[in-house]
């Protein structure tokens, strides 16, 4: 079992015991989302952190996007239950980075590209510079703010 998931049933453990309802709902959730993950596709297979981190990141979104909606027709309370929701699934998350970091990994994942073409890579070697990049930020970003620095740096 991933450390990330032990650690998600030992909270949920202690939620239960403090009766605390919002973060024992949250923890729930996200073992449930865990677990969808794991039987989904031909075969059952256990996750790794950084698969449990792609399913964490992926609820926080939810999370923030539920919340937007609800602000937008005057749902107020339904979206400080999601904004609380989002902040228990963030501290499982990693640090996110800033946009200096990403502007960093967007010139480094370029500078790889660079060097194995031999020349500096264009529009259409895209998808080889966010290949790297995508790596070098390993969920610590999102997708779209690494693909909008690589665009402004080609």
């Amino acid at each position: 079992m991933s450390e990330l998931k032990s650690k998600l049933r030992a909270d949920l453990t202690t939620a239960m015991k403090a009766k605390d309802t919002l973060r024992l709902n949250t923890v729930r959730s996200l073992l449930a989302a865990v677990q969808t993950a794991e039987v989904a596709g031909t075969a059952a297979k256990e996750l790794t952190d950084v698969e449990v981190l792609a399913v964490l990141s992926k609820e926080s979104k939810k999370r923030n996007e539920s919340a937007v909606i609800y602000e937008q027709n005057g749902r107020g309370e339904l979206a400080a239950t999601e904004r609380a929701e989002e902040a228990i699934i963030d501290e499982y998350l990693p640090t996110p980075l800033t946009d200096a970091e990403v502007a960093d990994i967007a010139d480094t994942a370029i500078a790889d590209v660079a060097e194995q073409l031999g020349e500096r890579p264009h529009m259409k070697q895209m998808g080889q510079v966010m290949k790297i990049a995508t790596a070098l930020a390993a969920g610590r970003a999102d997708g779209s703010r690494v693909s909008a620095a690589v665009k402004a740096r080609l």
